[in-house]
């Protein structure tokens, strides 16, 4: 265990833990920490789900945004980092501390989710206006942050290296470790007078391609551990490969095309390399591919840049001359023309667009087009939320709604779950192992209820820990 450096204030202060994202529901990770007289967050992510509902618990901090002395971000994906813009335009000012990878993608990732928060209630009130012209009057949608907003939170990114020490405030320190989740992804370890906290982020599973594997943790006496996949057991990765070129084979043999509503962060450019490595061993026809979103586009990009955060699979792409992130069957769209011109365009063809839970972006347009023809495939291939379209169409409900319409799901839908980021219930449990006989306590969040619950009975049997499920709002002193 590598010692944390001085750094004691003089006063003994005890750390206050408060839990306001991703407490009882997946999305929108954010806790605050105050220690010292000063106050920090751990992530400041997007609460996705029931349009309203998400807008007001995003718009609204139940905290002075002012009063913020510096955000710790565990990695990029919008449910940790996606509000950053909002806490800007509130008023915080600090700096948002993070690994260089992760800056470079939330420099892509908040440009994008601003267009698409400024889109879509342009889109939104396109309709209102139809709807007011019948007689039907629906509030105005105002987009949550704007182009601006995200221009202003820039600047306040400053480069964290993996393994650094890192001081952020009167007598509090954090080193990060590879979380192996996403490009650039961390868990931290916080420390002040004394106490050691650890945060999980998000823990990613071992052998996932391009990244390299989730690091062991120094001792910690409180966790704050992500729970997502928490009662069940992920399909082995090593059957991705087999699975999908299925659904690819299958589903061109029909005419159709496959929709693959992806994170453009990560999931991405796994399918891409996924989908390379098949062509290449003519494992699957030799079908058009597409990667339909701006965002993945630039993502992708980011990517190239940072070859170091690769495991050794990625890099012998690299060293044998190969691009692993394209090949001549694939192309990349960036404009609004392009795509809609996918829509004219027969099948057999795979089209991979954001966002992965389908709340927002290109795939909606993809997904309104093809959900109601039987010859074509929706593929899920990560976590949806309650109460998001991509749940619904998981769960295949009779209908779904898409910009306000009900569309008959008639389409195959198909789940993908071995590309998940998130460790499983197992998983987890092994990547707490080496901190848990100095743990006091651990709490669980980034999970729903029920998967919550499992995993804090199997930490509780398997290592004696209280494992807490905060509310949100709830408050714990730790000492």
């Amino acid at each position: 265990m590598r010692p944390f450096p001085s750094n004691k204030s003089g006063a003994c202060h005890n750390m206050k833990l408060t839990f306001w994202g991703a407490a009882d529901t997946v999305t929108g990770s954010m806790h605050h920490v105050v220690t010292g007289g000063e106050s920090f967050l751990l992530d400041c992510g997007l609460y996705q789900g029931r349009r309203q509902e998400s807008f007001e618990r995003n718009s609204q901090f139940p905290f002075p945004a002012a009063s913020i002395k510096a955000v710790m971000l565990s990695h990029a994906h919008i449910d940790h980092s996606g509000n950053l813009p909002t806490l800007v335009h509130n008023g915080f000012s600090g700096p948002i501390y993070t690994t260089p990878a992760t800056i470079d993608l939330c420099l892509a990732m908040l440009a994008d989710s601003a267009v698409i928060q400024e889109k879509d209630a342009e889109f939104c009130n396109r309709r209102r206006a139809h709807r007011k012209a019948i007689g039907r009057d629906d509030r105005e949608c105002v987009p949550l942050y704007t182009t601006a907003d995200a221009e202003r939170t820039y600047p306040l990114f400053q480069p964290v290296q993996r393994s650094q020490f890192k001081h952020v405030g009167p007598g509090l320190s954090y080193r990060t470790f590879d979380a192996g989740h996403i490009l650039g992804s961390t868990a931290l370890l916080l420390e002040a007078d004394g106490v050691r906290l650890a945060f999980s982020g998000d823990v990613g599973r071992p052998g996932i391609p391009i990244i390299r594997d989730p690091q062991r943790l120094d001792a910690a006496d409180f966790l704050i551990m992500e729970s997502t996949y928490g009662d069940r057991l992920h399909r082995p990765i090593g059957n991705v490969a087999e699975a999908l070129a299925d659904v690819v084979t299958r589903t061109a043999a029909r005419g159709g095309k496959i929709i693959v509503p992806a994170f453009a962060v990560g999931r991405t450019q796994q399918l891409v390399l996924l989908l390379h490595e098949l062509m290449d061993a003519q494992r699957i026809p030799t079908i058009p591919i597409f990667v339909d979103s701006p965002l993945a586009v630039n993502v992708t990009d980011v990517f190239r840049k940072h070859p170091e955060e690769y495991d050794e699979a990625a890099n012998d792409f690299l060293q044998h001359g190969q691009n692993p992130f394209g090949f001549k069957r694939l192309t990349y769209i960036r404009t609004v023309e392009a795509s809609k011109a996918l829509n004219n365009l027969h099948g057999p063809f795979l089209v991979i667009s954001a966002s992965g839970m389908c709340e927002a972006g290109r795939v909606l347009h993809h997904l309104r087009n093809n959900i109601e023809d039987p010859r074509n495939t929706v593929l899920i291939t990560g976590f949806q939320a309650e109460n998001t379209l991509g749940r619904k169409i998981l769960e295949k409900h009779a209908e779904v709604p898409i910009f306000g319409e009900p569309l008959r799901l008639r389409a195959e839908v198909v789940s993908l779950d071995e590309l998940s980021a998130h460790a499983d219930q197992k998983e987890l449990i092994e990547w707490m192992r080496p901190i848990a006989p100095g743990l006091k306590k651990a709490f669980l969040v980034h999970g729903e209820p029920a998967a919550r619950g499992v995993l804090a009975k199997v930490i509780e049997s398997e290592y004696g820990i209280e494992a807490v499920q905060p509310a949100r709002g709830e408050s714990f002193e730790l000492k």
